[in-house]
């Protein structure tokens, strides 16, 4: 196994994986809903810095807007104008063992794919190829690619999004009744 070089991007990109993976544990192990919350938003922003480390500027970008800032914000409003005294008392061991085995199928999962990896090949996979398949920023070759080659996968994702939407709200209506 090759070890990557470490240069700016390299370290930059432990870092802001180190501050994701702990924000992922911290709420797993939080007991307060408002906690979580705040947390989950530090996950967001930590894989939108991932995302503008990969050169994917709009992803990122559009990351922080909607997840980060609404998202989030949505969340918290929710939480405020709802009970949660009684879920906070009744989470109990099976929370944490829960937790304990997801965070370490994921560490497991991490260190197989970190060694999976041919390091070698890194720099080949950069998106700052001399010439684009899809445009010269991100925005274009978004653009471009939604248009073009996966106009049917981006309308099936709005299908889902509809159908997804249709059902959440039929569940909280029959929690009403």
């Amino acid at each position: 196994m090759m070890l990557p070089v470490l240069n700016g991007q390299m370290i930059a990109f432990i870092l802001i994986s180190l501050v994701l993976i702990g924000s992922a544990v911290a709420m797993l192990f939080s007991r307060k809903v408002i906690y979580m919350a705040l947390l989950i938003g530090g996950v967001f922003i930590g894989a939108a810095a991932i995302y503008i480390l990969l050169d994917a500027d709009f992803v990122g970008f559009a990351q922080i807007l909607i997840y980060a800032g609404a998202i989030t914000i949505l969340m918290l409003f929710a939480i405020m104008l709802t009970h949660h005294g009684e879920q906070n008392e009744k989470q109990g061991k099976g929370h944490t063992v829960f937790a304990v085995i997801s965070a370490g199928g994921l560490l497991v999962l991490l260190y197989w794919g970190f060694n999976s990896i041919d390091w070698s090949k890194w720099n080949q996979l950069s998106p700052k190829t001399p010439n684009p398949v899809w445009g010269d920023n991100s925005v274009q070759a978004i653009g471009n690619a939604i248009y073009t080659s996966y106009v049917i996968p981006f309308e099936l994702i709005s299908v889902v999004l509809i159908v997804s939407l249709v059902g959440a709200v039929i569940l909280a209506r029959k929690g009403e009744e």
